[in-house]
């Protein structure tokens, strides 16, 4: 016989009673803990059968109920056991990104910082000698001057210069070529101012290489003050040669005036300074 025969014919009578169950057909099924009511198997968790040996059929009964003579009792659960654990399923795709949220709300402003303190204001810089530039800005600078009496000649005829003999403070390499002229030694751009008295209506003016600086005349018409001038001298060369002159072609010499307005002796000055 084969293994399907014998397999139905030992679970012919569980396959009956299913089939039967399922098909709505008279077989009568008991449910455990009822013990009658309109719908015993409402809640039931096991069905009861009477089977008979011989014929195969199942009739129904009820938990308590005893089976005819020689009829064998049975039941099944109603549910099965739960299987086993299937694997786990392959990751899904990764879903598209959702809308941004709502934007939170602000947070609270911090406290204010405390003020800060004021810098120190820089200190100007200085002056420089008789209202030029501040020091920082010259490079080099001489002074030459003239005590009247007795430093010039009586008269400073026109073409002729202004002796400065004496002299004052210096740091650098502006030195003096005579008592009349002197020297610039480096290429560049010079401050220079003069201060002459004069007894008469007249003019002086700066020369560079023996060339009239036209731009630097100065003069006056009546009156017995100072001759001052002030001026900026650009040398193309190094070691160009200054004057202070009474310009050639004026018809007047010119008195250097001695012991002007008192008793002293008058200066007659010159400032040269060499601009970084």
């Amino acid at each position: 016989m084969s293994r399907a025969r014998i397999f139905l014919r030992r679970h012919v009578a569980a396959i009956l009673a299913i089939t039967l169950l399922l098909g709505g057909g008279g077989v009568a099924y008991g449910v455990a803990g009822h013990q009658g009511g309109d719908r015993p198997w409402a809640s039931a968790r096991h069905i009861y059968a009477c089977v008979d040996p011989d014929t195969r059929v199942l009739s129904r009964t009820q938990v308590g109920d005893p089976c005819p003579p020689g009829a064998k009792k049975i039941s099944w659960n109603v549910t099965g056991k739960t299987g086993a654990r299937g694997p786990v399923g392959p990751a899904g795709a990764v879903g598209e990104a959702g809308p941004a949220g709502p934007a939170g709300p602000a947070g609270p402003v911090g406290p204010a910082g405390a003020a800060g303190t004021n810098g120190t204001n820089g200190t100007n810089g200085s002056n420089g000698t008789n209202g030029t530039d501040g020091a920082d800005a010259v490079s080099e600078f001489a002074e030459f001057f003239a005590l009247m009496p007795p430093d010039n000649a009586a008269t400073v005829a026109p073409g002729t210069d202004v002796d400065f003999p004496q002299d004052g403070p210096t740091s650098g390499s502006i030195t003096r070529a005579g008592d009349d002229s002197f020297t610039l030694p480096a290429t560049g751009t010079y401050r220079v101012s003069f201060s002459v008295s004069v007894s008469e209506a007249g003019q002086l003016m700066l020369t560079l290489n023996g060339a009239d600086l036209a731009y630097t005349v100065v003069g006056r018409a009546t009156g017995t003050s100072q001759l001052t001038g002030e001026a900026l001298v650009t040398t193309v060369a190094p070691d160009a040669v200054l004057t202070v002159r009474n310009p050639a072609g004026n018809p007047t010499a010119l008195t250097v005036t001695p012991l002007a307005g008192g008793t002293r002796p008058v200066g007659a000055t010159l400032i040269i300074q060499q601009l970084r």
